[in-house]
C-alpha cells in the first residue's frame, strides 16, 4: 500500500508536495527515473485511452440517447467559451523599480544548447546585457556535447561575460533538455530560474517586467508570451507556415490570459518560462521521462497547488518554422508530449487535486484539443456506414467557430502593442485581421491529423524516449561575430 493515501471525505492533502504523490503512483522511490513503470506503462494507458475513446464514439451513434450527450457537450463547452470571453485578466504589475538592489531576488537563467553556433552567439550577449544588476543573476549554458562550433562560441564569451557560466556535458548524458536543466539545477543560485532556447530574442526590461507577477507567493511559475521572429522579416513574412504560427501564438496567449481570469489553467511553453525554485524544488525538478519537459512540468505544479501566470507584455520572440514536414515533426512531438501528461496524471486529476475550477477547465480543453480530433476518425466511419452526418459535427463547428473568434482577438490584442509594431499608432483595418485569424484557423486544422496520428502510434507503436530538437538557423554570420574576433578586442 501507498505510504500515503487520502481519507474519502479529502479529495487531496494541499500540503503533499507533488513529488511525493507521483512516487506513490509510480510505486518507485526515485521520482525522476521511473515514471508510471515506463514507457511501456504509458502504451498500454494510450492503448486503453484509445478504445474507450472509439467505442464511445461508436456507442453514441447507436444509442438512442447519443444525441444527447452532445448537446450537453455543446453546452458545457458554450457555459466555459462565456466565462472566458467575459473575464478581465488580471492587471500586470508594474515595471519593477527598486533602489536597493540588494533587494531584488537572486535569479538564474538557463540555456541548454546543442549545435546553436547559429544562435547561442546573440542569446548570450543579449542575456549578459539586461536591464538588471549583473551582480543579481547569473546565466548557465549546458553545451549538450555539441559538434559543431557552440563549445568555440561559448568558450570565447566565457571570457568575455563574469556571469556566464558554462557546464558541458559528456556523450552518455541522458534525459534530452530535462537532464541538462537538471545538471545545473543545484549549482544554480537563483530563487527564481528562466529557461530559455537557444533562439530567443529578449527585450532587455524582460526581468524586471516578470518578477513583479512573483511577489503573490501562490504563483510558482510565468510564462512569457512568445512571439515569431520573421513575422516582419521578409520573404518569410510571407510564409503561410510562418503567419499561421504567429496566429498560433495570439491565439494561446489569448486564452492563457482569459483561463487565468476565471481560475483555469495558466500553461507553460518551454522558452521563456521562470520558475519559482521552491516550487520546482517540490515537483522534484525536470521530469527526465517526458520529451515535453513544460507541459509535464505545468501538470506537477498545478497539482502541487501552484499557480501559473502570463506575462503578455514584452514578448519573448522565437524562430518559427518555416516548412510543412518540419511542423510535421514539431507538432508531432509537442502532442505526444502532450498527451503523455494526461496518461500519467490521470489518478490525481481525477481525484480533484487542482480544485474544481482548475481541473473543469483542464477536461474542457481536454476533450476540444485531443478526445475531439481522436473520436472524429471513428465518427466519420459511423456516419459513412450509417448514411448520416457525423454525430460531433455540431461540436467541431463550435470548436471551429470559437477559435476563429478567439485568433481575431488574439490578434487585434497584440497588434495594437507598441512594442509588436514600428507604428503603434496605426492599426490594421478589421477586415485584415478577420481575414489573419481565418487563415490562422485554416493553419490550425492540421492538429486534427496530428493528434488522431500521434494517439494511434502511442497505442501500438513501441518507442522508446527520444528528445528531437528543432534547428534554428538565426543570421548566417552571427557566430563569425564571435569566433572570428580577435581575443583583445571583441565587439558585439
Amino acid at each position: 500500500m501507498p505510504e500515503h493515501v487520502w481519507e474519502q471525505n479529502d479529495p487531496y492533502d494541499e500540503f503533499e508536495p507533488i513529488s511525493s504523490l507521483v512516487s506513490d503512483l509510480s510505486d518507485s522511490e526515485d521520482v525522476n527515473s521511473h515514471y508510471y513503470r515506463g514507457l511501456a506503462g504509458r502504451r498500454r494507458k494510450a492503448a486503453v485511452a484509445l478504445t474507450i475513446i472509439w467505442a464511445s464514439t461508436i456507442a453514441l451513434h447507436l444509442l438512442p440517447w447519443g444525441t444527447w450527450v452532445v448537446v450537453g457537450i455543446i453546452t458545457l463547452m458554450l457555459i466555459h467559451a462565456l466565462r472566458l470571453f467575459f473575464a478581465r485578466p488580471r492587471v500586470t504589475p508594474e515595471l519593477w523599480q527598486e533602489h536597493d538592489p540588494t533587494l531584488l531576488p537572486f535569479v538564474s537563467l538557463l540555456v541548454a544548447a546543442k549545435n546553436e553556433e547559429a544562435v547561442i552567439g546573440s542569446l548570450v550577449r543579449t542575456l549578459c546585457s539586461l536591464d538588471y544588476p549583473t551582480d543579481r543573476y547569473e546565466l548557465w549554458v549546458i553545451d549538450d556535447n555539441s559538434s559543431d562550433r557552440t563549445p568555440l562560441v561559448l568558450q570565447k564569451l566565457e571570457k568575455e561575460y563574469d556571469q556566464l557560466k558554462v557546464f558541458r556535458r559528456g556523450s552518455d548524458a541522458t534525459g534530452g533538455k530535462s537532464g541538462a536543466l537538471n545538471q545545473v539545477l543545484r549549482q544554480a543560485k537563483g530563487e527564481i530560474l528562466g529557461v530559455f532556447d537557444a533562439d530567443a530574442q529578449v527585450p532587455a526590461d524582460l526581468l524586471r517586467r516578470v518578477l513583479p507577477l512573483f511577489q503573490r507567493e501562490q504563483v510558482g511559475a510565468v510564462q512569457v508570451r512568445k512571439a515569431i521572429a520573421q513575422e516582419n522579416r521578409m520573404p518569410n513574412a510571407r510564409n503561410f507556415w510562418i503567419q499561421g504560427q504567429v496566429a498560433e501564438m495570439a491565439l494561446d496567449t489569448w486564452l492563457q490570459q482569459h483561463r487565468i481570469a476565471v481560475g483555469g489553467i495558466g500553461e507553460l511553453r518551454g522558452n521563456g518560462q521562470f520558475v519559482r525554485r521552491s516550487a520546482l524544488d517540490r515537483c522534484g525538478g525536470w521530469n527526465e521521462e517526458t520529451i515535453t519537459d513544460d507541459l509535464d512540468l505545468t501538470f506537477r505544479l498545478h497539482l502541487d497547488q501552484w499557480d501559473i501566470e502570463c506575462l503578455a507584455s514584452p514578448p519573448v520572440q522565437e524562430e518559427g518554422v518555416t516548412r510543412a514536414v518540419s511542423l510535421w515533426h514539431q507538432r508531432n512531438r509537442w502532442a505526444e508530449g502532450g498527451y503523455q501528461r494526461y496518461l500519467d496524471y490521470w489518478q490525481l486529476i481525477t481525484r480533484n487535486r487542482m480544485g474544481f475550477r482548475k481541473t473543469f477547465d483542464l477536461l474542457m480543453f481536454f476533450f476540444i484539443q485531443y478526445v475531439m480530433p481522436t473520436a472524429a476518425v471513428p465518427d466519420l466511419l459511423m456516419a459513412i456506414a450509417r448514411n448520416r452526418l457525423p454525430l460531433l459535427g455540431p461540436v467541431a463547428s463550435l470548436s471551429f467557430t470559437l477559435s476563429l473568434i478567439w485568433i481575431f482577438l488574439g490578434l487585434r490584442q497584440f497588434q495594437k502593442d507598441p512594442r509588436n509594431s514600428e507604428t503603434p499608432s496605426q492599426r490594421l483595418p478589421i477586415w485584415v485581421t478577420a481575414f489573419q485569424a481565418l487563415r490562422g484557423l485554416i493553419y490550425m486544422l492540421h492538429w486534427f491529423a496530428v493528434m488522431a496520428s500521434t494517439t494511434a502510434r502511442m497505442s501500438f507503436r513501441p518507442k522508446r524516449l527520444k528528445w528531437v530538437k528543432t534547428v534554428h538557423h538565426g543570421s548566417d554570420d552571427l557566430w563569425l561575430d564571435v569566433v572570428e574576433q580577435p581575443e583583445s578586442g571583441m565587439t558585439s
